[in-house]
Parts: structure tokens; sequence; C-alpha cells
């Protein structure tokens, strides 16, 4: 049907897109407090940017992906993540030639085709930032502080941060043996997707929410006691620094995340009074990602929040601002014949940068009033006949139900007059 939305979409309606602008504005807030600055990158991009970026083994390039070749026969994908679109923008546009480490964010949707529920779309937006160029656990540190400001400027505090190392190219392989004679003897019981990731990438079965894989993964062995000295370092780093900015953390041995990129740190925030659906935020370090998209070696980290999810939290938890949907001043025209005349006055006091809205249907005097009283106005200016004659508006003031005969060249400055009172 027409009439239907495809599967996993929905539309933002005016009722609730304020809610959507109260969050992005509290977003916009906090990355000028930590100085991070605005990307906006395509929604489509090469496929094989998320083939090398992403990794061929993850569940969003085997099972998520929205791929179609284009006109022109080129492979194309709309963005299921934004990090490898953003590092090749990094790399396209040079950005690696400013003062560094290069301080991003971004807002805006991504694509994947997955079992939609609550919180959870095949059209979804995410808010992520990224830090390209500095290598120690002090970034790590600031990118998680950000992460856990925002979601406590807006109102959630009940929050669990876990942390964990995945190690590097030096200590992985060590882990990846540990992990592949733990699981040699189990691999036949594992789900199809992870006796593939056996061979692959044996660190994702970890990662694999199928209750029967992870009852045959208890007792792996853990990665942060597999790490090199420089790993294991970072790692400590890390943990000195939250502990010095209060911030406090759960080291999940479990936590590798769902992205090849990622080295070292990763961390996942959750939200508990969302239930199954906790995690509203997860990132971590990629040191070899630039590398992998053709760039020079280069470390960076960064996470994503799924605005969707946070929006379902602060409603469950009323912490959602009432809208505001009132206006200033409401223009009502007695009859079609003055129409122009009250766009006239409407458009001045647009002009002097003041909310206001008119008729445009003719409705009757009393109607007007009622529709007035629904956004609701602060003032109605009324243009009938006999002001017209007089070059003329009545204000109405609809809070005190006073009313005043003013001159039109006077309009503005009394609405204004009347707005500060």
């Amino acid at each position: 049907m027409l009439t239907t939305g495809p599967r996993g979409t929905r539309d933002i309606l005016p009722d609730s897109s304020g809610y959507w602008q109260y969050v992005e504005s509290i977003i916009r807030e906090v990355c000028q407090n930590f100085a991070y600055q605005e990307i906006r990158t395509p929604i489509f991009e090469h496929t094989e940017l998320f083939l090398r970026g992403i990794g061929e083994t993850t569940d969003i390039v085997e099972k998520e992906m929205y791929t179609f070749t284009d006109r022109g026969k080129r492979n194309i994908t709309l963005r299921p993540e934004n990090t490898a679109a953003v590092v090749r923008s990094y790399l396209e546009n040079k950005l690696y030639a400013g003062p560094q480490p290069t301080k991003l964010y971004y807002i805006g949707p991504m694509f994947r085709y997955d079992r939609p529920q609550a919180g959870r779309y095949r059209q979804f937006h995410q808010f992520g930032v990224e830090a390209i160029g500095a290598q120690g656990p002090a970034i790590d540190a600031e990118i998680i502080s950000l992460a856990v400001e925002l979601l406590n400027r807006l109102g959630l505090n009940d929050l669990k941060l876990l942390i964990n190392s995945v190690g590097c190219p030096v200590c992985r392989p060590v882990y990846r043996t540990k992990l592949q004679e733990f699981f040699r003897d189990k691999v036949s019981q594992l789900c199809t997707d992870c006796q593939s990731r056996y061979d692959r990438n044996p660190m994702r079965i970890l990662d694999c929410k199928n209750e029967t894989c992870i009852e045959y993964s208890q007792g792996a062995p853990h990665m942060v006691d597999c790490l090199c000295e420089v790993c294991s370092s970072h790692f400590t780093g890390l943990k000195e620094l939250l502990s010095a900015a209060g911030i406090n953390f759960i080291i999940n041995p479990r936590l590798v995340r769902g992205l090849d990129y990622y080295t070292k740190t990763a961390f996942e925030i959750q939200y508990a009074p969302l239930g199954a659906q906790s995690a509203v935020c997860g990132g971590g370090r990629y040191d070899g990602l630039i590398e992998e998209c053709g760039g020079q070696p280069t470390p960076g980290i960064g996470f994503a929040i799924g605005i969707e999810r946070v929006l379902l939290a602060l409603e469950k938890q009323e912490l959602l601002p009432p809208l505001n949907t009132a206006i200033d001043v409401f223009v009502a025209p007695l009859g079609i014949e003055l129409q122009a005349v009250a766009f006239q006055i409407l458009t001045e006091i647009r002009r002097a940068n003041i909310t206001a809205d008119m008729d445009y249907i003719n409705r009757s005097l009393k109607a007007q009033m009622k529709y007035a009283n629904k956004y609701p106005a602060k003032f109605v200016a009324l243009i009938g006949q006999d002001e017209l004659v007089q070059n003329k508006v009545m204000l109405k003031n609809m809070e005190t139900g006073s009313q005043e005969l003013i001159n039109r060249a006077e309009l503005v400055h009394m609405i204004i007059e009347g707005m500060e009172k």
C-alpha cells in the first residue's frame, strides 16, 4: 500500500519532533563544551568502504547492509554506521593536515536490515563522536566522559559503564589461539554463525546473543589476561583516568563489540530501566581503521548513541520536557477581502522576529479566536473594515482579555512591549 511506509521505518511527526530537537540541542551543547565540531557525510558510500572498514565477518556486512548497484554500475551501500565514512572524509579532505587530534561529531540516519523492535528500526538515527590522531588513554577517557556527560545532562543517571580491552595485532593472535583451543571441542554445538566465526574471528563468538553459544562460552579465556605490555599499560591508564574523573566502570571481559576495526579500548553504556535493550551507547578505539582505508597508521577512537533508544529511555522515565507550541501573535482578518492586509501585517510582525500565524481558510471571528487559543497565542491582532479605514489594529491580550485599538505603525512595538511584561 502506498499509504504505508516500508517496514522498519517511521515518520517523526510534529508532536514528537520537538523532543528530537531537544535531544539534538543538548548534543550540540555538550560537543561544544568538549570542543568537537560537526561533520556531515553522505548517506551512501561505496560498498568497499564498509567491507574493509567494518569487516566482512561482521553481522552488519553479512546480513544487514542495504546494498545496490546504481545506474553507473557502481556498488553502493546506505551507511549502516558512520565511523568508516568519517575516516574516509578525514583522508579525502586531508583533515590530518590540521591541528591534531581531529575531534568530530555527527547526527544522522543509518540503515540496517534488522528485525524491528522497540527503539530499533531499519532506518535509525545515531549521534556519534570520533577523535582521530591521539594515541594515549587520555583521549579514550575524554570520549567516554563526553558520552556519560551527555546522558547525565539528559537526566539518565542510572548508567552502567562496561569497559574492556580487545588488544592489538601483537597480542590478539595469542588470544585467538587460546580461544580456538577453548572452543575446539565445542564448535559443533555452536550456532551456524559462530561455527563460521571459529576460523575467521573467534572473538566474535563472545558477542553472540544465542543462549547456547553463551552457555558454551562460559569459562572462555579473557583478553585482558593476554594483553601485551603496550595494551596492558593503555588499559591501566584508562582505568586511572576514569577513576580520577569520578566515572564508575565495570570491567566486562566478554565485551568485544560487533565491528572488526576495534583495538585496545572497547566500551558500552547501559541504562538499566530499558531492560533487555539497555545498551544506549557503544564505542571503542580503532587504531587500524585509517590504514585499512588507505591512510597512514593513525590512532582513533569514537562511539555512537542511538537517538531512538535515548528518546525511549527519556519517555519511560518521564524526562522529556513539555513541548512549547505557543505563538506570540495570531492575526485575525474579519473577512476574506481583508486577507491581503492581514498578510501584510503578519509579514511585518514576522520580520521583527516574532512568532506569528494567521487564518487562511476564512473562519468566523469566533472560530479564529478558538483556533488562536489552541496554540495558544499570547495576542490576537484583529483587522476589520473599521480598523482598515482608521489604519489601526485591535490588539487583544489573550491572557488578560484586555484589548486596545492601536495605530498599525505602533503594532510591532506594542507586541514587543507586551511580551516583555
